[in-house]
């Protein structure tokens, strides 16, 4: 009898350890860190969630840590893009569509408001302006 066959073998499965080699939990400490350089320095952080390769399970597993908030905010503009907060305020999730609804990109954005959302300069100027001339009429 060989020595070897005392020896117990015992084989885990990979899904008993898919939370602990994922992506999610590096992802949600870059997230500290952003909240941490917004609070200290007012610094965005964008996180393109498309450039990270994520295992079975990733995507789903960081999007439920982080919940959902209060605000929901959808625009129109060549695709739909969904801006949504998350459970952590300053914590923003962006879903970027084509006009064929297919995922162009998925970002979290830390920041105190998603510049997608503020008017550009170029558009309250031409608002004044229009403005102007609908009072003028």
């Amino acid at each position: 009898m060989n020595l070897l066959d005392d020896i117990p073998i015992t084989v885990s499965s990979s899904a008993t350890t898919a939370g602990a080699v994922g992506n999610a939990l590096p992802i949600l400490h870059e997230i500290h860190h952003a909240l941490q350089r917004l609070l200290e320095c007012d610094e965005t952080t964008v996180i393109d969630l498309r450039a990270i390769p994520f295992g079975p399970g990733d995507e789903e597993r960081l999007l439920s840590v982080l919940g959902k908030g209060e605000i929901v905010a959808t625009l129109n503009a060549l695709g739909e893009t969904t801006v949504t907060e998350t459970g952590y305020p300053g914590v923003w999730l962006l879903d970027h569509r084509n006009p064929d609804d297919e995922r162009i990109a998925l970002q979290i954005e830390i920041t105190r408001i998603p510049d997608i959302l503020c008017s550009r300069q170029e558009d309250v100027s031409d608002s004044l302006e229009r403005l102007v001339e609908d009072l003028i009429e």
